[in-house]
């Protein structure tokens, strides 16, 4: 069953959801984004009773803003009590404190943040909302004046979020060590038994050891084939912990030298936000997540790779870096980037005037050809705003 809610879905999600003939719940918001009586509706009231007389339901959701009809509508399931284990970066960190007992971090209100005592804490550390979305309100401190920088934005004002208070709160944040280590997000699954199946794993590179930008995330068959075991074992605990089946999840990882996985965050009920990941693997490997969730189906990664190019796979969220306000800036010239990239998928524009980007693109790499990603990564995106 698929719960559908804004700010957006890709019409690759909402052609999966009808040629599959996948229930959709329909709520006001699902209507308001998908204008086609033929798909195979399920009204509210009928969905909550299916749903709460399955032991472990099938359950999707395109945003987190859905999180909320789950908690109002699901009390009586296990699902709004598992989610928020994972929503709530508290909760998280509780959860699994005994999985990486020598993880630090502790809890703090907004009204504190201004008058905290660096001394107090131990350097270099990741300030953020316990309830976040979109690397909103997010430090890293590795000194004296990133602090001061993260005192000046972390207030209410900077802070409105266009997101529910169930997705985005900005009255508590959590401050935690600096997880050292390449970053990477992951697309999983908790099937009907328990078992974790992998549908993606990206690279999410920086452009500097500060930068705690969305700007680019890569995957490609030699980073499924390096860390796809030790996710799996990585997440077998953690599910065990959260009696997780049928349960989908976005997670976001660092891996150091050594091979250590210690975990950022999981986003439960989704893949990547925006439909971004979960298309992906489509354009990627040939696979339909959504299909393989809802189906229970594993991606048979030798045969996925057997006849596959030495490709990387990219998303590229153009957030505005630039300077430049958004009320100055007439359109971005999304042809002339597109002359700069080897290979564009999709192209996904976005109203820059209600969100902090132009856009979202899709895009293959050849291998050996890695400049063009690093060179998106560090540019500022002037180049293409036209004023």
């Amino acid at each position: 069953m698929i719960l559908i809610d804004k700010p957006y879905i890709s019409s690759f999600l909402i052609k999966t959801i009808k040629d599959n003939n996948f229930e959709v719940i329909s709520t006001k918001e699902a209507k308001s984004l998908i204008n086609d009586d033929s798909m195979n509706w399920i009204s509210e009231k009928d969905a909550i009773n299916k749903i709460t007389n399955s032991p472990n339901p099938l359950v999707y959701t395109n945003s987190e803003n859905s999180l909320l009809w789950i908690f109002n509508n699901l009390k009586a399931t296990t699902l709004p009590n598992q989610i928020r284990l994972f929503k709530d970066k508290l909760k998280f960190r509780e959860l699994t404190k005994d999985l990486f007992p020598d993880f630090l971090f502790r809890k703090i209100k907004i009204d504190e943040i201004q008058t905290l005592d660096l001394d107090e804490l131990k350097l270099p550390f990741v300030i953020k909302p316990s309830l976040g979305f979109f690397s909103i309100g997010v430090h890293i401190v590795y000194n004296k004046s990133d602090w001061n920088a993260a005192q000046k934005e972390l207030n209410y004002d900077n802070l409105k979020s266009i997101y529910p208070k169930e997705v985005m709160d900005a009255s508590i944040f959590i401050i935690e060590e600096y997880i050292k280590g390449e970053e990477f997000a992951i697309d999983a699954y908790f099937n009907k038994d328990g078992e974790v199946v992998i549908l993606n794993i990206l690279h999410h590179k920086f452009s500097s050891s500060s930068d705690v930008s969305d700007r680019v995330y890569s995957t490609s068959q030699s980073i499924i084939n390096k860390y796809k075991e030790a996710i799996e074992v990585f997440l077998k605990p953690i599910g065990k912990k959260a009696a997780l089946k049928n349960f989908p999840l976005h997670l976001e990882v660092r891996i150091d030298e050594k091979g250590t996985i210690k975990p950022i965050e999981i986003n439960p009920q989704r893949f990547g936000g925006w439909c971004t990941t979960g298309d992906l693997s489509w354009y990627a490997f040939g696979f339909n997540s959504y299909q393989y969730f809802i189906q229970n189906k594993k991606p048979n990664w030798k045969e996925i790779f057997r006849n596959r190019e030495d490709k990387i796979y990219s998303i590229i969220l153009l957030n505005n870096n630039s300077g430049i306000k958004s009320l100055e800036i007439s359109y971005f010239d999304f042809e002339m980037l597109k002359q700069d990239l080897e290979k564009v998928l999709v192209v996904r524009k976005l109203d820059f005037n209600k969100y902090p980007a132009f856009g979202l693109l899709f895009t293959e790499t050849s291998i050996g050809n890695e400049r063009e990603l690093n060179e998106i990564l560090n540019s500022d995106l002037s180049k293409y705003i036209r004023k």
